[in-house]
């Protein structure tokens, strides 16, 4: 099967940026979410990140009309009967991902693929609130989604190895390497082994060890990372990871990823990273 008409549900940082990939690879695609409010925000921000690349010469001002014209833009979820295969990437929480899956399909075609982009819930689970379990899967894409080249599939336990090959394929169309896991696994590879390591530099901090400046720089200079840990989960957001957190400790029920008592403090205090200009760093 090929996929011609990708949807995105969900214009938040991860989906407006798989929306711009699909765009950027010659999709025709729509992009939705619940509040015109958020989708006008999304659609600027895609617009100004393209604006930049046209400074700096890495694009065309007529290359950037002609990604930005492939994107559709709306709240209309009925849209999504169009499409052959769907990325969700909406609130990082089980009973909102159930409810949107079960929208989706009674929309959607019956050999629509139902694609999630959750890092840690459990496949299965989401794929329960369908009549096509079969054709549920994890697409997990990584932010920025227009650069990072990994896109991790991820089996529930009744997906089709036809789904499975459809993803890979279409993951690859879009400049990706697609690496998929063997079962279904809750966070599935990256955000696994990331989430020993996340709270393995929290303790550091905690224990006032370092200061997230430096057990930033230690890593990056030791470790051979891109960038800190610390610096990540500001990126990622503190109650987006901690969300994370929770459901890894919840399902795999191991101390290595019990969420440390400060992150919660901070979620508590709002202090959640870059999106609001405080988290382990100030912006």
């Amino acid at each position: 099967m090929d996929i011609k008409k990708p949807f995105v549900v969900g214009a938040g940082i991860m989906g407006a940026g798989v929306g711009q990939l699909c765009a950027q690879q010659g999709y025709e695609v729509t992009v939705i979410d619940i509040s015109e409010e958020i989708v006008e925000k999304a659609k600027g921000k895609v617009r100004a990140g393209l604006s930049r690349r046209v400074e700096k010469g890495k694009i065309t001002q007529d290359e950037m009309e002609s990604v930005l014209s492939r994107i559709n833009w709306s709240t209309d979820l009925d849209l999504a009967k169009e499409c052959d295969l769907v990325v969700e990437a909406a609130s990082e929480n089980l009973g909102v991902k159930k409810e949107v899956f079960k929208k989706l399909d009674s929309i959607c075609l019956p050999e629509t693929i139902l694609a999630t982009n959750t890092t840690a819930l459990s496949v299965s689970e989401i794929a329960s609130a369908t009549s096509r379990p079969d054709k549920v899967i994890g697409m997990h894409f990584f932010n920025p989604a227009v650069i990072m080249k990994l896109v991790e599939i991820i089996r529930g336990e009744k997906t089709s190895d036809e789904t499975i090959a459809t993803a890979k394929k279409f993951a690859e169309s879009l400049g990706k390497i697609p690496i998929a896991t063997a079962k279904e696994a809750p966070a599935g590879i990256v955000s696994r082994v990331l989430g020993g390591l996340f709270n393995e530099a929290v303790a550091v901090y905690s224990e006032g060890i370092a200061s997230p400046e430096d057990i930033d720089e230690a890593m990056k200079l030791g470790a051979g990372l891109p960038m800190g840990p610390l610096a990540l989960i500001d990126m990622i957001g503190l109650d987006i990871h901690l969300a994370k957190m929770e459901t890894l400790y919840e399902k795999l029920k191991d101390e290595r990823y019990k969420p440390p008592e400060v992150i919660r403090k901070m979620v508590a205090e709002g202090k959640l990273g870059k999106k609001s200009g405080e988290g382990f760093y100030k912006y």
